[in-house]
């Protein structure tokens, strides 16, 4: 732990631009709220306190902060706006005596990594500075506060685009809103803000124009590329930066070893976690806390979301949620897994299976059109197709108990609560009401009865009572034919 080092994070903005119900800091980027990566960074740089400021939904955003880095301070903006009251108040609750170095972070720029950082930040502690700006180079940087050097090609000044003159504006290194600060050259400056200007704001840039009249030494860093600190303010941002950033997880997970066939339509959250020589087929988003195990094939056209996948499972154009899949499983095409659904090693759900709080043992199958809610299947049992496990009564739902090496006809239902034996077979079309004993057949299907002539009677000139006549013509041909012979 870098016992000199505080980090502050602001993260008290509205984000209206967002036009957005949730606040702007805790839409979802990689599985995790924005500011979650901003804090993510912030763990990994090891700083002895960190400080997020709030404000805007001060309870849903302090919650979420909480969540990502627990022991945070959470500081609460007051009244008087502006990111240099933020940093005032944030400054105010570290503890007393403080000296060392402040590094100031926006909630919203969450591609900026630790190794950047920890460079700026050893630039700002070889040079003594006592403030050092965060810069990058823009193809178009209208909008943004340009970063003017003296003729030396040393920090001079930030001027604001509104403010800039024509030759200033053509000036491509723009100010990224990332500062590293001396704690007392900081606190000192701070005191000297006003909000003496055209927003009625406190502005943490003015700060910077305080310490160089003040003849302290500044500098400015532009990072490698400016993607980095890029921020989110609004919807398109979002998605340029979700793009930017499945990317390079994408080709971090390639560059270890796991075959990703299209990364245009593959999607990883953060919190992933795959195994080498796995591959990953197209249109593949892999969610939340989702495990990959060697050799397993997942897609094409899947969703996984907080789910295990077994050693050499094979898993296509599947739905599922917080579901364990065994080794050498078979899961697919379009097969919806809800969460519960635990299938064994060597097992099988398959084409049109939908499956809830299951436990379906090692080499058991449920391999077509079937519907598996609340049930523990065992070893080696196959069940039919078309087959439903009646769970809910219309108060509560009730579990199915399925013994191992059980063979079930197609189109059975299982009317919860009951168990089957161990070596059942069912009947097709069997309805099972009560338990099965080991080694039985279950069977209530009716007799058949034929009523002959029925569709020439009772549907005569029809398309079917014709056929009928044809056929019943053709049989008395083939008989008398027969009786020729």
């Amino acid at each position: 732990m870098d016992q000199q080092l505080a980090i502050i994070v602001l993260a008290a903005g509205q984000g209206t631009r967002m036009k957005s119900a949730t606040p702007k800091l805790l839409h979802p980027l990689a599985g995790s709220p924005i500011v979650a990566h901003v804090l993510r960074t912030a763990n990994a740089l090891g700083a002895a306190h960190v400080v997020a400021v709030v404000r805007h939904e001060r309870d849903r955003v302090a919650a979420e902060v909480e969540a990502a880095m627990p022991g945070i301070i959470v500081v609460d903006q007051d009244e008087i706006p502006g990111t240099g009251r933020a940093v005032e108040q944030a400054l105010a609750a570290l503890p007393d005596g403080f000296d060392g170095e402040v590094l100031v972070l926006n909630g919203d720029v969450p591609l900026l990594d630790a190794d950047t950082l920890a460079a700026f930040l050893g630039q700002h502690r070889g040079h003594a500075a006592q403030a050092s700006v965060l810069s990058a180079v823009y193809d178009d940087p209208t909008g943004y506060g340009r970063v003017v050097r003296d003729d030396r090609g040393g920090f001079d000044r930030i001027v604001e685009q509104k403010d800039a003159t024509d030759d200033e504006r053509a000036i491509a290194e723009i100010n990224a809103g990332i500062y590293a600060f001396g704690a007392g050259a900081l606190r000192d400056q701070l005191a000297n803000l006003t909000t003496d200007n055209a927003q009625g704001e406190k502005y943490l840039t003015d700060v910077i124009q305080l310490l160089r009249e003040a003849g302290s030494e500044v500098e400015a860093v532009p990072v490698s590329e400016p993607w980095l600190v890029a921020g989110i303010n609004d919807r398109a941002q979002l998605s340029e930066t979700a793009a930017r950033l499945n990317a390079l997880i994408v080709r971090g997970w390639q560059l270890n070893g796991v075959t990703i066939e299209d990364p245009a339509t593959t999607w990883i959250d953060l919190d992933v976690k795959i195994d080498p020589d796995v591959t990953i087929r197209p249109g593949t988003q892999l969610k939340g806390a989702t495990v990959i195990a060697t050799g397993a094939v997942v897609g094409p056209d899947t969703t996984l979301v907080d789910c295990e996948v077994g050693r050499g499972a094979e898993v296509k154009r599947t739905d599922a949620t917080l579901s364990v899949i065994g080794d050498g499983a078979s899961v697919g095409p379009f097969s919806y897994l809800r969460p519960g659904t635990v299938l064994g090693a060597d097992g099988k759900i398959g084409t049109f299976v939908e499956t809830k709080n299951s436990t379906i043992g090692e080499g058991s199958k449920v391999p077509h059109l079937s519907y598996v809610g609340d049930a523990t299947i065992g070893v080696h049992s196959n069940i039919g197709a078309g087959s439903i496990f009646a769970n809910y009564d219309g108060v509560r739902k009730h579990h199915t108990e399925v013994g191992s090496h059980v063979r079930t006809g197609s189109h059975g239902v299982f009317v919860a609560p009951i168990r089957i034996g161990d070596g059942v077979y069912t009947a097709a079309g069997t309805v099972v009401r009560k338990d099965v004993p080991a080694g039985a057949l279950a069977v209530n299907v009716a007799p058949q009865r034929n009523i002959e002539g029925w569709v020439q009677t009772h549907r005569p000139g029809t398309a079917a009572a014709q056929a009928a006549e044809a056929a019943d013509e053709a049989s008395g041909s083939a008989s008398i034919d027969a009786a020729a012979d």
